[in-house]
């Protein structure tokens, strides 16, 4: 059933028009611009956006006019846990092995998920309650495992990313899952707990 709703979805993110998907940034944008927890944040956590998710160009300009410390996730081979380096129009990148582009920088310069204040995860669906369905690969649920058990909201703020069009009735979480706080679509910003 997962995997027939990330293919589904998938061929539609795919058949977005380049256009398409540079308004739906913009429009994401919009949807951030006033959003507290991120004008707050010291450090924000973005994607490298693959595969047509919604791109976070503009939003990675809004926190560079703000001076804030922007970093994409980097993929740890030993643990397949993702870790986090700041990222920079200077900063040299490089393909992970799943051809995603990462920042090439030194491992002491490397964040851990608890280090993190707030984090722009990538969807490919979800619902209202803040479930999602990722890649597949479970990176960020092993990464984030930790806030199962924490309250919620809490540290890091885990915020998902997707078209409006990516949302679903109800996904049926399994118990590893790591649901998001807050979903920002190109067309609404909603919490998905109090």
């Amino acid at each position: 059933m997962r995997a027939e709703l990330r293919s589904s979805m998938r061929s539609k993110r795919a058949a977005l028009t380049l256009q398409q998907r540079v308004a739906a940034g913009f429009a994401l944008r919009e949807v951030l611009a006033d959003f507290a927890p991120l004008a707050a944040a010291k450090i924000v956590v973005g994607y490298v956006a693959v595969g047509g998710e919604l791109p976070l160009s503009e939003v990675t300009s809004l926190c560079q006019e703000r001076a804030q410390r922007y970093c994409l996730p980097v993929l740890t081979d030993a643990s397949n846990l993702l870790r986090f380096a700041p990222s920079s129009p200077s900063t040299p990148m490089a393909p992970n092995r799943f051809a995603i582009l990462e920042p090439v920088v030194e491992q002491s310069e490397l964040l851990d998920g608890s280090d993190l204040e707030l984090v722009l995860v990538p969807m490919v669906a979800f619902d209202r309650r803040g479930n999602r369905l990722g890649s597949g690969g479970g990176f960020y649920d092993r990464t984030f495992d930790f806030l199962r058990a924490a309250r919620r909201p809490g540290k890091p703020l885990l915020i998902g990313i997707g078209y409006a069009f990516q949302e679903l009735d109800h996904i049926e979480p399994e118990p590893w899952d790591v649901q998001v706080d807050w979903i920002a679509t190109d067309s609404e910003l909603r919490a998905c707990r109090t």
